[in-house]
């Protein structure tokens, strides 16, 4: 018997291959459940290699509830992702999982091309390929993803970033919390909106730590004696700043600074991480203090440090060539 009745639930004990085959063992809480996981099993197992798997003819409308339910809901951006799966679904046509395969997504992504940028693109099948691997690990689909690995390549634009000159006047000119919100991102490295959004209970002994970020994990950066002083000297009780991002932008365009289309909103930023490289930081450390998760992140800036690939100077073959020692040769 298969299906095994204990006090926690049912318990699934299976070998579709036989006694000498894989074992599948899985607890339920109730018996319908058990039952269609073992079905499941026996399917995909029939020693049939000739033979098609069941399909799996549920549409993506069905999943995106069970999606949201397991996992959406509680990620920060969770109601977010979930329109734009509804949104994305609904231009593909809610097309079932059996038919999405490669030449399905080879015309979405024509069509689609044709309206949005790479970019944005990317972000579409970023959910959708999220939405498929978290309802595999949750064992509601078994299914391969047929999202995975369909981003579309871009080459990444040069991060531009300002110069001392460029800051010293920038700051000249800000003034209040708009002010005090740039030093706060050009000493810490942290978003404009992670510093605007700050409270007086995130800084102290002069640290400070961003709770609102962007992957949801706080990250906590040391301060200057100066700015810590001058940020308890700011304002006592709940948050520390009005928004003033727009006023900051402003200041920028009248500056006439040129930046890359679709930097401006991190160029304090990528200001910090610049400098930091620039005067001899440690990469490691600058990808904790960004908060990247992925260090290819943080790659980007690795060029910019005065020891990059200092190596090649005297590592290169051409240089091991000419001052190689030469034998002295005798006359025959």
């Amino acid at each position: 018997m298969t299906i095994r009745k204990n006090e926690s639930g049912f318990l699934v004990d299976v070998r579709p291959d036989g006694r000498d085959g894989k074992r599948y063992r899985k607890k339920f809480e109730t018996k319908a459940e058990a039952l269609k996981y073992e079905k499941y099993i026996l399917s995909q197992h029939h020693n049939k290699d000739w033979l098609d798997k069941p399909k799996d003819i549920r549409r993506i409308s069905e999943l995106i509830p069970l999606w949201f339910k397991h996992h959406g809901s509680q990620l920060k951006t969770g109601t977010l992702d979930l329109k734009r799966i509804n949104s994305v679904n609904l231009l593909m046509g809610d097309p079932r999982i059996c038919d999405i395969n490669n030449k399905f997504i080879s015309e979405f992504a024509a069509n689609r091309l044709e309206k949005i940028k790479k970019s944005t693109y990317n972000r579409d099948i970023t959910v959708l390929s999220s939405l498929f691997t978290q309802l595999q690990k949750s064992e509601i689909i078994y299914t391969k993803n047929p999202f995975k690995g369909k981003k579309l390549k871009i080459l990444q634009p040069s991060l531009s970033f300002l110069t001392m000159e460029e800051i010293e006047l920038l700051l000249s000119e800000l003034t209040g919390d708009c002010l005090l919100i740039a030093k706060i991102c050009l000493s810490t490295g942290s978003r404009w909106s992670e510093a605007q959004l700050l409270k007086v209970t995130n800084v102290h002994n002069q640290k400070i730590t961003f709770n609102d970020t962007k992957n949801g994990k706080p990250r906590t950066v040391p301060i200057t004696k100066s700015l810590f002083s001058e940020l308890q000297k700011h304002k006592n009780t709940n948050r520390l700043f009005e928004d003033c991002y727009s006023q900051f932008m402003s200041l920028l365009k009248e500056m006439d600074i040129t930046l890359p289309k679709g930097q401006a909103t991190h160029v304090m930023r990528h200001t910090f991480a610049s400098h930091y490289m620039m005067n001899g930081g440690n990469l490691l450390a600058l990808q904790k203090i960004l908060g990247h998760s992925d260090i290819q992140m943080t790659m980007r800036y690795a060029h910019l440090a005065p020891d990059y690939l200092i190596e090649v100077l005297d590592k290169n073959p051409l240089n091991h060539l000419l001052n190689r020692p030469h034998k002295d040769h005798k006359d025959d």
